[in-house]
C-alpha cells in the first residue's frame, strides 16, 4: 500500500495550489483519508480529513473556508485544494490513511513541500 503526494510548489500569498494523493495497492473503502502538514521546526498538524465511503469532511480551524478536501474514487486519489494561501501555510504536506474504526493513521505518503511567499 502506497500513498504518493504531489502538487506542491512555490506561490505568492493569495495564490492557490491543488495537492494530490494517489493511492495504490488497495482501495480505501472504510478508510478515512487526511492531510497533515509540518512547518520547519514545528510538529506535524492535522489539516483536513474525508471519509472515503461517504465523503464527509472535517477541517482544522486554520483551513476552514480556504481549503477543500475531496476524493475521486475512480482514480483512487484524494485532493486538497488550497486557496488564499498565506505565508504561514508554508510546510511539508503529508497525506495519510486510517481505518474508520481506528484512531491512528497507519499509511503515510512521502510529503510535498508548499512554500508561500509574502
Amino acid at each position: 500500500v502506497q500513498l504518493q503526494a504531489s502538487g506542491g510548489g512555490s506561490v505568492q500569498a493569495g495564490g492557490s495550489l491543488r495537492l494530490s494523493c494517489a493511492a495504490s495497492g488497495r482501495t480505501f473503502s472504510n478508510y478515512a483519508m487526511a492531510w497533515f502538514r509540518q512547518a520547519p521546526g514545528k510538529e506535524r498538524k492535522f489539516v483536513a480529513t474525508i471519509n472515503w465511503n461517504y465523503g464527509g469532511t472535517a477541517y482544522a480551524d486554520s483551513a476552514k473556508g480556504r481549503f477543500t478536501i475531496s476524493r475521486d474514487i475512480a482514480k483512487n486519489t484524494v485532493y486538497l485544494q488550497m486557496n488564499s494561501l498565506k505565508p504561514e501555510d508554508t510546510a511539508v504536506y503529508y497525506c495519510a490513511a486510517r481505518p474508520v474504526y481506528s484512531a491512528g493513521y497507519d499509511v503515510w505518503g512521502q510529503g510535498t513541500l508548499v512554500t508561500v511567499s509574502s
